[in-house]
């Protein structure tokens, strides 16, 4: 995305920090990535093997669910850095200034809170799954080839543990703007004018 480079930098621990993590959520991205190109592969295997040979690639499905983890919530994090969440600016669209970034700190303590909770949910729920005394550790399995479910229920508390990172980094963040003005590892504001110029530069630069 073009709000990539709005994402400022400079010698401070914070931005120091912005940066290491953002290496993990670039990875996790990648990952998220992988796994789309790989149910895309399995697809045409499975769809292949059907209408060429009568015989579907077994456990499509269960593959597909073990996937869904990975392309749902590993580049949740990375997005966030970037602000490329969908998000109402009718009325932040129209603040500037430290009452803007004052806004914004409210609502990422918000999302931090939730995000805290769902990891303390989720991690529950693998905790129901993952068992050292059961076959291939598991307590349950999918329904057509019996693979364990959870490694897929162990991505969603990794993944939303990164994205509580973040958001404290960016609390943290909004907290150093609004004493010193100076808007280190939170994006930027941006108008629409603004955001198709730089998708537009962005493209130039593809070519």
């Amino acid at each position: 995305m073009a709000t990539a480079s709005l994402v400022l930098s400079d010698d401070s621990t914070l931005s120091k920090l912005d940066h290491g993590l953002l290496k993990l959520e670039k990875f996790l991205a990648l990952l998220s990535g992988i796994a789309v190109f790989s149910l895309m592969i399995l697809a045409v295997v499975s769809v292949g093997g059907r209408n060429l040979f009568a015989s579907p690639l077994p456990g499509y499905v269960d593959w597909i669910e073990q996937a869904m983890p990975l392309i749902a919530f590993m580049g949740v994090s990375y997005v966030q850095r970037e602000g490329g969440h969908i998000r109402m600016d009718i009325l932040v669209g129209q603040l500037r200034g430290r009452a803007l970034y004052l806004v914004e700190l409210i609502t990422t303590l918000v999302i931090l809170l939730l995000m805290a909770l769902l990891v303390w949910g989720t991690w529950s729920h693998f905790g129901r799954s993952f068992d050292f005394n059961a076959p291939m550790w598991s307590r349950d399995s999918s329904m057509d080839i019996a693979l364990p479910i959870w490694p897929a229920k162990l991505l969603a508390p990794v993944a939303f543990f990164v994205i509580c990172l973040r958001l404290a980094l960016q609390v943290w963040a909004y907290i150093r703007v609004i004493v010193t003005g100076n808007p280190i590892a939170v994006p930027l504001p941006l108008d629409a004018a603004k955001q198709a110029l730089l998708e537009a530069d962005q493209l130039k630069g593809d070519d």
